[in-house]
């Protein structure tokens, strides 16, 4: 009975390293320095920005940031972490790029609404609403009385 227990653990063995028998999913949701949601390289360790995920460099030692599983049909190849739907259903946008200041899906829904669930400007931004240009509800301090107007209402130029 020894040798039969054997033999099964070795043809399990095997079929798992063939890929015959199907694999528990690997978690590879992580947090990257700046608190933005990543993929997780097989090393544990490295974390990379969803936003890098499937660009076409190879940001994880083995590659697999880059795998044709991963990236062959975007962005349903993609864990559903990594992937933001726009308010408009044909557009996605990257995860690590809702809630970071820019209207990345061109109609501010991965910036303001329900859907985002951002929180408030924070002090390094002015808040006003509308936003001219690429920003929705807020622009970056650094933007306020430069010249341009970034508020339709002209209060980043008098205000801020």
């Amino acid at each position: 009975s020894a040798v039969a227990l054997l033999l099964l653990a070795a043809t399990v063995g095997l079929a798992l390293a063939l890929g015959l028998l199907p694999r528990a999913p690997v978690n590879r949701f992580c947090a990257t320095s700046n608190n933005r949601t990543g993929f997780l390289c097989d090393d544990s360790v490295t974390c990379v920005p969803a936003s890098q995920v499937c660009d076409g460099v190879s940001n994880c030692r083995n590659g697999e940031d880059e795998q044709e599983k991963l990236c062959g049909d975007l962005p349903r190849s993609l864990p559903g972490y990594l992937v933001f739907r726009c308010s408009n259903p044909t557009y996605w946008v990257y995860a690590d790029r809702r809630c970071n200041g820019m209207n990345d899906c061109g109609d501010c829904s991965d910036e303001m609404g329900s859907l985002a669930a951002c929180p408030p400007c924070g002090s390094e931004w002015w808040s006003c609403n509308p936003v001219l240009y690429e920003y929705c509800s807020c622009i970056p301090r650094r933007l306020c009385r430069d010249g341009v107007q970034h508020c339709v209402s002209w209060s980043d130029e008098y205000i801020c």
